[in-house]
């Protein structure tokens, strides 16, 4: 059996984030936790501690958008399902999150181009596979190869409403890209606003969410390292953080030998 990572590590100062996005991470080493350490321990002397040192711990700085994350209904819009609350990331049905994976792989779409509900269909006919309801569809663009850098935000094509809604009518509750976005990198979206004023754009596949409730994870990696398009499984728990519009996950691939 393999069990493959299929997310991005969390580190400070990247620029594959806007910029009020981009994390930041507090590292309280093993001389300060000694020190730390003795706050809670009165009369406590570094030497009495193995080598003098204490704990290590972490502070981080960032949203429920950093990083590899599974964004709930809520993200979207207040109401999903013709008008029911939005689900919050603590509300998701974990069975949702531990299904048969499919993938689909569109690297060979020029940057902001569509994926249409016409390619998603043609590339399932190209696998040989029938999407079934509670499937976990993974959408592979290539963006990860370029993860850490700023043209990151740039990279993949990406889902519209029209797709968006071919996967959800299909009764699929969970997807995922690893680009930095399910919809096509935002530049683009705003530059085709500019032109055209038709606000239909505007986070259309995201928008999809208001019709029927989903899930997306963004920020994937490694998609390549499935060795077959389905036939596998994917688990992608959220962290349960109250009433939240999205989660940490780190998802992975499980794949049974053949």
């Amino acid at each position: 059996m393999q069990i493959i990572d299929l997310s991005i590590t969390i580190e400070a100062g990247l620029p594959s984030d806007p910029e009020p996005m981009v994390p930041a991470i507090d590292y309280t080493d093993h001389i300060q936790g000694a020190e730390q350490m003795a706050t809670f321990f009165p009369g406590l002397r570094r030497e009495q501690l193995p080598d003098g040192l204490g704990w290590a711990l972490e502070t981080l700085h960032l949203t429920t958008h950093s990083g590899t994350h599974l964004d709930a209904p809520f993200h979207y819009h207040p109401t999903m399902d013709g008008g029911a609350a939005s689900l919050t990331i603590d509300q998701i049905p974990l069975h949702w999150c531990f299904q048969d994976g499919v993938r689909l792989d569109f690297s060979t779409k020029a940057d902001g181009e569509r994926i249409t509900a016409a390619d998603v269909q043609a590339k399932l006919d190209q696998i040989g596979y029938g999407l079934k309801p509670l499937d976990i569809v993974l959408v592979r663009t290539g963006a990860d190869r370029f993860w850490g850098k700023p043209e990151y935000l740039l990279k993949g094509a990406g889902m519209t409403r029209e797709s968006t809604l071919y996967l959800l009518e299909r009764g699929i509750k969970v997807v995922g890209t690893d680009a930095w976005s399910w919809d096509r990198p935002l530049p683009y979206l705003a530059q085709e606003f500019r032109q055209t004023g038709d606000p239909s754009v505007v986070w259309e596949a995201h928008f999809a969410g208001i019709e029927k409730g989903f899930c997306h994870m963004e920020k994937m990696a490694c998609l390549d390292r499935i060795p077959r398009p389905y036939g596998f499984k994917v688990a992608c728990f959220p962290i349960k953080i109250k009433s939240a519009s999205a989660g940490w996950t780190r998802p992975v691939a499980i794949v049974e030998d053949p």
